[in-house]
């Protein structure tokens, strides 16, 4: 009987040194020296490709580059599309992503670190459009066409908002504000942030008067869903991170 206690004992003793590190993707992480992060190069002024260099800028580019250099590690970023984005994470191509809205239908698959940033979402079109739309009911009209990348929230919630509309739904490396730019369609939604880098970059793109903007919407990073030990990591990084001014810095930094 005694034998037996002991073994029991031992097993446990086991069983509770055993870290639980080893299952995560945080051990690959530090033994591999490389962090592998999704991102799509095309959420200005979050991701931002230039293909000239293959190189990255942009507001997730420094948040990812600073875990990295915390982490003591390299990083390597991993081209990849908003409809492809969360089988990304699935399929360990890469062990998270950069900024991603947090949605349910995620939310069902994937895990999410905590939000550090928010957006809403608002429509745009041309100047010389603009007197054609005066509230979001006006959009939602016969004979108006809606551009939405193919894959993103925004397709969905063009979708939504207006069924009467033609939605135009166009596939990456397209873009939703290169359409309307272009006189293809007529309105594209985007969030805030990516709304007033694009109107300064474009002068012909002006924002529609609403009522409201739609949608407000906390923005995270897309982790493994039943990776616990790096999404605490990472959750606690976040933390540190806002709490020494590190997110507030960098929106500054990209006018955000």
């Amino acid at each position: 009987m005694k034998f037996i206690k002991a073994l029991a004992a031992a097993a446990l003793v086991s069983f509770a040194t055993t870290p639980v590190l080893a299952d995560s993707v945080l051990k690959e992480i530090l033994d591999t020296g490389v962090l592998k992060v999704g991102t799509t190069g095309d959420w200005n002024p979050m991701t931002v490709k230039d293909p000239a260099t293959n190189s990255y800028e942009g507001y997730d580019i420094d948040v990812m580059t600073e875990l990295a250099k915390d982490m003591g590690v390299e990083l390597e970023f991993v081209a990849t599309d908003w409809k492809t984005l969360v089988n990304g994470v699935l399929g360990g191509n890469y062990h998270m992503t950069g900024s991603a809205s947090i949605s349910p239908a995620r939310m069902k698959v994937a895990g999410y670190s905590e939000s550090y940033i928010a957006v809403q979402i608002q429509p745009y079109t041309t100047a010389d459009k603009a007197d054609r739309f005066d509230g979001w009911d006006s959009i939602n009209q016969a004979g108006v066409k809606v551009a939405a990348t193919l894959g993103t929230t925004f397709e969905k919630q063009v979708k939504e908002w207006f069924p009467a509309a033609e939605i135009k739904a166009v596939e990456a490396p397209a873009l939703q504000h290169q359409e309307v730019l272009s006189g293809r369609s007529d309105v594209f939604v985007t969030s805030n942030i990516e709304g007033a880098t694009l109107t300064k970059k474009f002068g012909k793109l002006v924002p529609i008067k609403v009522e409201a903007a739609r949608a407000p919407t906390p923005i995270a990073m897309l982790l493994p869903q039943d990776d616990q030990v790096w999404i605490n990591y990472v959750n606690n990084w976040v933390k540190i991170k806002k709490a020494r001014g590190f997110f507030d810095a960098t929106a500054a930094k990209w006018g955000m």
